[in-house]
């Protein structure tokens, strides 16, 4: 690659796409790891008491190859008008700037390397070797003790127009964006998502207006800090009290607002129960901005509990089943802290399976849909294919990617851009209240977008539908029922039950003793034990060799009528990790405790009831694949009615 062109001082100003940023005080050192690396043999630390500067003391060097402030150049060259970005940093003292990057595979090349004064510095560089993947980085290694401030990966000139899927041109659009953040029942949350908007005066800047509909009964109005938080954005913030939609009703309301009532050119949707960087803001922005075409813009999702770690790279619908799963290359659950993205292994270690490594991180991935913790549309794709479906919540942000693709507009899971949420890992949404929406909706988006047979979809039910069985789930399995019944009934009653899905669910799972939480196990009888059960799946992954007789012996019990006296006293208290088929199938009774730890619910096998859950499963998912053709015309041609700004205006004026 050739020498980036270097021009010093008095140069035109460049519009910022990502700055590169220092940690917030305080942050424990995993976190730090997100934005810089110190390197090893320093002698003194780097110090900063803002977000934009950094004093590196002499003979020490400092590593900007991480998650937030390394620059994902394969995803500009594949997705932007940009064939160069241009690095801008002040500099205070004398420093050498190393500039590098990275091949798909992680392998490091070097691009410069520039002994810089003080003064303002440029390095414009080209975009062309990242095809397939590779980020660009630099690093800093001080002669005397030098300040780095106000560094940004910018654009070298302004967006131009962009290509519609038409064919046709629109105009570049402005810098600026709709924020919205539905909430529920989450006041501290709200408020705190509010002053984080507000904190950063550059992505303050941007914020044309912040949309919050209220859904609860808590409301953020009445929590500590609110008045001040919207104080600060003034006319700029509007709420809106609604009754419970669920977040496609949230997030409907967010976009029907921006569309109707603002001339916002983007709109973002952001969880209540997050917390931000909020440079991100400016960063999809940027992204959408100076896409060659419109684009969706996914964040990328930290875990709010593990701070250093990403969740996924990328998500798609796998078409077999049609469930989500990941993309091509993607990467789940990967700690920064551990594996920072210089950590590429070798040669040697690469033939070791056992062996992790960050070389998968240097990959494009490209995606079917992201998820709506942080998720930007621009205004002209709301404009185009309409609004959320009302599917109250589950599967509605994946329908929206795959009817935007429909109409080429694709969406891109973007690097760098990102917010910290609770891992679904840790929540229990698979066989809690959420399992009805989990499954209902994924056979409503199903008819919409499976064009094959379904028979692939209906096994993978009845497969889950046997887990949930082996594990005493009953309370999942009755609302399975609910949700596949709602689907058979087709698209015309969906807004009628927007409102009321939820409570029916909840009064059905009331029935049943897997949805009773109780505080803890030792509201019940000590347990009785369970001798040879395992409890614990020793070396990872579970092998066919164990996997074969475990099943036999579980099947063996389900069919065993369950001794009365296991409904007295658990037979073993169990974690969500050690909940599995392969115990649970082998006990009568068991407390398992909640994903959050917040209390326990006591299953109890019965046999009956559980034969009789499995045939009326078995039952309606005959009945599906038989009427599957039929379903898949009625919700194509129900969909425009139910994504359309007139049907949504008579639920909020209703409300």
């Amino acid at each position: 690659m050739q020498n980036p062109r270097r021009t010093v001082s008095n140069s035109q100003v460049k519009e910022p796409l990502a700055r590169i940023l220092l940690p917030k005080r305080g942050e424990p050192f995993d976190v730090r790891m997100l934005y810089l690396i110190e390197a090893e043999h320093n002698r003194e630390r780097l110090r900063w008491s803002d977000r934009t500067s950094v004093t590196i003391p002499a003979g020490e060097e400092v590593s900007f190859e991480t998650y937030f402030n390394a620059f994902p150049a394969s995803y500009w060259r594949r997705w932007s008008q940009l064939r160069s970005v241009v690095l801008v940093l002040d500099v205070e003292g004398e420093a050498n700037v190393s500039l590098y990057r990275s091949k798909e595979d992680g392998q490091r090349i070097s691009v410069a390397n520039h002994l810089v004064t003080t003064g303002h510095h440029e390095f414009e560089i080209p975009l062309k070797n990242f095809e397939d993947g590779g980020w660009l980085w630099f690093d800093v290694t001080a002669e005397t003790e030098t300040v780095i401030a106000d560094a940004a990966w910018c654009a070298p000139h302004a967006p131009g127009e962009q290509i519609l899927p038409d064919g046709t041109a629109i105009a570049p659009s402005a810098k600026k964006v709709a924020v919205g953040i539905p909430t529920f029942n989450r006041p501290s949350d709200a408020v705190a998502a509010l002053q984080a908007l507000g904190e950063d005066p550059v992505v303050d800047e941007i914020i044309e207006v912040v949309l919050m509909p209220d859904q609860g009964t808590q409301h953020p109005a009445d929590e500590p800090g609110y008045a001040e938080a919207v104080e600060h954005f003034g006319e700029r913030f509007r709420e809106f009290r609604q009754g419970n939609l669920g977040g496609s009703g949230g997030y409907s309301r967010i976009m029907y607002e921006a569309l109707e009532n603002t001339d916002a050119p983007f709109i973002l949707y952001m969880d209540d129960d997050i917390a931000i960087e909020p440079d991100s803001i400016l960063r999809a922005v940027q992204v959408a901005r100076f896409a060659a075409k419109p684009i969706i813009v996914g964040g990328q999702m930290l875990n709010l509990q593990e701070r250093s770690q990403l969740r996924t790279t990328g998500e798609r619908v796998d078409r077999k089943d049609f469930m989500w799963s990941a993309a091509t290359h993607a990467v789940y659950d990967h700690d920064f802290a551990q594996y920072p993205l210089s950590t590429i292994g070798d040669e040697e270690s690469r033939l070791d399976p056992k062996k992790y490594d960050s070389r998968a991180l240097h990959r494009r991935v490209d995606v079917e849909y992201n998820g709506w913790w942080m998720c930007l549309f621009p205004r002209v794709v709301a404009e185009t294919i309409g609004q959320p479906l009302p599917l109250f919540i589950k599967w509605d942000d994946t329908e929206y990617s795959l009817r935007a693709a429909q109409y080429g507009f694709p969406t891109v899971t973007w690097p760098g851009a990102a917010i910290w949420h609770m891992a679904w890992a840790d929540k229990d949404d698979a066989i809690d209240w959420q399992a009805y929406f989990h499954l209902r909706n994924r056979l409503i988006v199903a008819a919409l977008y499976h064009d094959g047979d379904p028979k692939g979809i209906t096994k993978s039910i009845f497969k889950s539908t046997l887990k949930h069985t082996m594990c005493m789930e009953y309370s999942t399995m009755a609302i399975q029922l609910e949700a596949m019944q709602d689907f058979l009934a087709g698209p015309s009653h969906l807004f009628d039950i927007l409102e009321t899905s939820l409570p029916r669910i909840a009064a059905i799972r009331k029935n049943y003793s897997d949805a009773v939480i109780l505080e803890s196990a030792d509201q019940l009888p000590a347990p009785t034990g369970a001798p040879g059960v395992p409890t614990s799946n020793i070396g990872g992954r579970l092998a066919k060799i164990k996997k074969i007789p475990w099943a036999i012996k579980g099947f063996k019990h389900l069919l065993s009528k369950e001794d009365p006296e296991n409904a007295l006293a658990p037979q073993l208290n169990l974690t969500p990790e050690e909940a599995r088929w392969f115990t649970l199938s082998r006990l009568d009774s068991a407390t398992v405790s909640t994903a959050g730890g917040t209390g326990v619910a006591f299953r109890k096998r019965d046999r009956e009831l559980a034969k009789n859950l499995v045939q009326q499963t078995r039952e309606l998912l005959t009945e599906i694949e038989g009427e599957f053709d039929s379903l898949r015309a009625q919700y194509r041609t129900a969909l425009p009615k139910l994504t359309s700004l007139k049907a949504w205006k008579e639920v909020f004026d209703a409300q």
